[in-house]
C-alpha cells in the first residue's frame, strides 16, 4: 500500500493527516481561476476575415457556421466590433471576381484585398494589428499558391518575385504585418528585402513557417472560392515529419521573420511546443476552418458542449506554446472573457 493510501482511522484508503490534497485547489470557480496556469486573453487573439469583391450583402459560409464573406462595409463593422471586444489583430483574405494565371489581382492597388486593407487602416488606424494573407491561391485561375511553369508545377523563384510585389502592395495599402503562407523556399528573405528597399522597414513578417498539407483546410476553400484541382503537397509540409518543421522555422528566423506560425493548430500541438522552445520571436498558431467545422458540427448534434469546447481547444493551443492564436472565434471568445 502506498503512503498516500496508508491506513488511517481504520479506513485503509483514507489519506493520512496532513497529506497533500490537490483537490483543495479545485473547490470553487474562484479558486480554479486563481491558480490557473494558462489563460486565453483577448489581446492574444487574431480574427481571420474574408472580403469578397462585388458583394451587395454578406454571405454566410455553409461549412463554417458563424463566418461570412464580407462586403467592404460589413467588413469594417465586424472589424470594429472585434477591436471593441479587445481582439488583438485581424488577418484579411481577399476573394476577387476575376482570376488569372499569375494572380494579377493580388498586386493591383484596386484589387479587393488592397482596397480592403486601405479601408480598414483608414478606419482603425493603429487601434489593431492589421495583417494580410500574402499568397496567390485566392487570385490564380489554377488555385495554386504560386506561378506555374510549363509542366504545371509551382515555380518557386518566379513565385518569389510575385510575393515581393504583393508585400509592397500590401504594405502600401496599410498592413502592419504581411503573412506569407505559400511555403516557398526563401520567401521570408525575398519579402524582407523587398519591403526594406521600398522603405517599408516597419512592416513586419508573420511567417507561416510550419504549414502542413492538411485535410482541415477544406471549409476554407469555400470561403475563398478556391479553384484548386489536386493538392499542394509538393510545397506544404508532410504531416509525418517533425524535424523538417523545425528546419523550416530555423530558416525563416534566419531570413528575418518577426513572428512564426504553426498551421493547423490542434493536430500539431507537439510541433507547436517544439517551435516555441527554439523560437526567439513570438509564436502563433492558426485554429483553421476544419477545426471550427468539427466543433460546430458536433455541437449542433448535441454531442459536445460547443461553448466549453471552443474555450478548451484555445486553452490547449495556448498551453502548447502559442502566444498568438488566429481563430474564427476571436470576437465571440473575447466578449465571453470580458464578461466572465
Amino acid at each position: 500500500m502506498s503512503p498516500r493510501h496508508s491506513a488511517a482511522g481504520g479506513n485503509p484508503w483514507a489519506l493520512p493527516a496532513g497529506s497533500t490534497r490537490p483537490r483543495r485547489l479545485r473547490t470553487t470557480a474562484a479558486m480554479r481561476r486563481l491558480v490557473a496556469e494558462h489563460r486565453v486573453h483577448p489581446a492574444e487573439l487574431v480574427l481571420p476575415m474574408f472580403v469578397k469583391e462585388g458583394l451587395a450583402e454578406p454571405v454566410a459560409l455553409q461549412s463554417m457556421p458563424g463566418v461570412q464573406q464580407h462586403t467592404l462595409d460589413s467588413l469594417v463593422k465586424a472589424a470594429r466590433d472585434a477591436v471593441d471586444a479587445g481582439v488583438g489583430g485581424l488577418m484579411l483574405f481577399g476573394v476577387p471576381e476575376q482570376h488569372d494565371e499569375i494572380g494579377s489581382g493580388a498586386t493591383d492597388p484596386d484589387g479587393i484585398l488592397n482596397v480592403a486593407l486601405r479601408r480598414l487602416r483608414d478606419e482603425l488606424g493603429d487601434d489593431t494589428v492589421l495583417m494580410s494573407d500574402l499568397c496567390l491561391d485566392e487570385f490564380t485561375s489554377h488555385g495554386h499558391c504560386g506561378v506555374l511553369d510549363e509542366q504545371g508545377r509551382v515555380d518557386n523563384d518566379a513565385t518569389l518575385q510575385r510575393y515581393a510585389d504583393m508585400a509592397i502592395a500590401q504594405a502600401e495599402a496599410g498592413a502592419h504585418l504581411v503573412g506569407p503562407s505559400g511555403m516557398m523556399d526563401g520567401q521570408v528573405a525575398v519579402i524582407r528585402r523587398a519591403l526594406d528597399e521600398a522603405g517599408h522597414t516597419d512592416v513586419g513578417i508573420l511567417a507561416y513557417a510550419v504549414k502542413y498539407a492538411s485535410a482541415a483546410y477544406g471549409p476554407f476553400r469555400e470561403a475563398v472560392e478556391s479553384t484548386l484541382q489536386g493538392d499542394r503537397r509538393t510545397y506544404q509540409q508532410d504531416g509525418a515529419n517533425r524535424t523538417e518543421a523545425l528546419r523550416e522555422v530555423q530558416l525563416d528566423l534566419a531570413e528575418g521573420a518577426d513572428l512564426v506560425m504553426v498551421k493547423p493548430a490542434l493536430p500539431y500541438l507537439d510541433i507547436l511546443r517544439d517551435v516555441r522552445e527554439i523560437s526567439d520571436v513570438p509564436v502563433a498558431a492558426y485554429q483553421v476552418s476544419g477545426e471550427l467545422a468539427m466543433i460546430e458540427a458536433a455541437g449542433a448534434k448535441g454531442w459536445i458542449d460547443r461553448d466549453a469546447m471552443v474555450l478548451e481547444t484555445l486553452t490547449a493551443i495556448k498551453r502548447a506554446g502559442a502566444q498568438i492564436i488566429l481563430t474564427y472565434y476571436a470576437t465571440e471568445v473575447a466578449r465571453r472573457l470580458q464578461a466572465s
